[in-house]
């Protein structure tokens, strides 16, 4: 069992299969000193608690992070991305038109603009 605080940096180059053992090992280790807490274990034991939480949480984390950078690689070129994936933005922002929408016009709308075209005038008109 591990005693000492997990670094993140140590996580990175680890696999999946690695980091799902020692989450294991971690949550073990967790349940461990919480029956030692209910039982009346020391008070050294029982800061552990926490620091073995940062590290299953940091564990988590790099799983987490890891999973969706491959998501984001599988998706790169598909048409659609899931939407935890998508940027943000604002609701407004993504309910916009898109800059194709916006300049698209219609039918009725060309034929008004052929026909009836803005007229130039050669006097200037003063103020």
């Amino acid at each position: 069992m591990s005693t000492t605080k997990v670094k993140a940096a140590q996580l990175w180059g680890k696999n999946k299969d690695d980091l799902k053992k020692q989450l294991v090992e971690l949550k073990a280790e967790l349940a461990s000193l919480r029956t030692q807490k209910v039982a009346g274990g020391a008070n050294s034991k029982l800061t552990k608690i926490h620091d073995l939480r940062k590290s299953i949480a940091r564990v988590l984390t790099v799983i987490n992070a890891t999973q969706r950078s491959q998501l984001r690689l599988f998706y790169k070129n598909k048409k659609y991305l899931p939407l935890d994936l998508r940027a943000k933005k604002t609701r407004a922002m993504r309910r916009r038109l898109t800059k194709h929408e916006a300049t698209l016009v219609s039918e009725k709308q060309k034929k008004r603009q052929m026909h009836f075209p803005q007229r130039k005038f050669a006097v200037k008109a003063e103020a």
